[in-house]
């Protein structure tokens, strides 16, 4: 089966959009004081925030709830069907409850409202209708209204769902604001996949270390570098002090600097060939950022000094791109 008028179809779908972006426009101007009270019931919240809804708007609300939980408010979502046979007790006396419905009228939600008065829980609803059951019984109703489907039948929920979607979203970081919420506690809450690595992976955890250091004396000859350079596969050697402490190091850039100026390898020292102010980091900085500095000054490997200029690893983009920090 193919597409009877492929024209039409892209037209309705650039219709589509331009309907859900019109709605978006339209909700800026519905954060208004109760969006406020809003947040500040979450925020005094000793509990969770418990989202409840059904059909589209469950959906909807399993992505609130999982946006909520990474970004600092402890929430999670109950379909508001399930509430009424038994996960109505997975709510308690302190949380919130944050009801979605568009209509303001789903029986299931409707159903719920006594007994959630009953245990004591703030209702914050968001609804398309600011006279519905739901929004007259929450202490709180936060205005999703929009003005036509993008749906051509003006049946099936879509600009609808994408205003609870971003109202949901705005509540969720109006929070993590609130909460001083950070990249650290950010890391905290995403330890898997390359996000989590791109915020916790350090220096430390992935440099070269002990006898994998590239590493020679300013003395030794320009051969020896080079034979330290070609064991190590790092495509350079640091040249460090008989304390330890890092003085330069010797790139494949400066191997050809010094073959333009036909030295004697065996004569001349790597005091005299290496690179003095070199580019260097720290173990605790993070992997992400070494990788930019390295890019940025277009180099392949890096040495890692401590707090006193000690030498006490080496990183090279290899080992960045290996672990997935890129």
């Amino acid at each position: 089966m193919t597409l009877s008028n492929p024209k039409k179809t892209l037209l309705l779908a650039q219709q589509v959009i331009k309907t859900q972006a019109s709605a978006l426009d339209d909700l800026v101007s519905k954060i208004d004081q109760n969006f406020a009270t809003a947040c500040d019931l979450m925020l005094a919240t000793n509990g969770r925030v418990i989202i409840v809804g059904i059909g589209k708007s469950g959906h909807i609300g399993r992505k609130i709830a999982a946006t909520m939980a990474s970004t600092g408010t402890p929430a999670f979502f109950v379909s508001a069907a399930e509430a009424s046979h038994g996960d109505l007790g997975m709510i308690c006396h302190g949380d919130v409850v944050l009801l979605l419905s568009n209509s303001g009228e789903s029986d299931e939600l409707v159903s719920l409202i006594t007994s959630l008065k009953q245990l004591g829980t703030p209702l914050i609803a968001l609804t398309g209708s600011p006279t519905s059951t739901i929004a007259k019984h929450a202490d709180i109703n936060i205005d999703i209204s929009v003005r036509e489907e993008a749906c051509p039948l003006g049946l099936a929920p879509t600009t609808s769902t994408t205003a609870t979607l971003v109202m949901g979203d705005a509540l969720a970081i109006a929070l993590l604001d609130a909460r001083g919420f950070d990249q650290n506690d950010f890391a905290r809450s995403h330890p898997g996949g390359k996000l989590g690595k791109r915020l916790t992976l350090r220096a430390q955890d992935l440099m070269q270390i002990g006898e994998k250091i590239p590493k020679v004396s300013p003395g030794m000859s320009l051969k020896e570098g080079l034979l330290e350079v070609s064991s190590k596969g790092l495509g350079m050697t640091t040249v460090v002090e008989q304390d330890g402490h890092l003085i330069g190091v010797f790139t494949d850039g400066d191997l050809r600097r010094t073959l333009d100026r036909g030295l004697n390898i065996d004569q001349t020292k790597m005091q005299d060939v290496m690179t003095a102010d070199c580019q260097q980091t720290h173990p605790e900085i993070l992997a992400v950022d070494v990788l930019e500095l390295m890019q940025t000054k277009r180099i392949s490997a890096i040495p890692v000094i401590d707090e006193d200029g000690k030498l006490v690893g080496a990183l090279s983009m290899h080992d960045l791109l290996n672990a997935g920090v890129a």
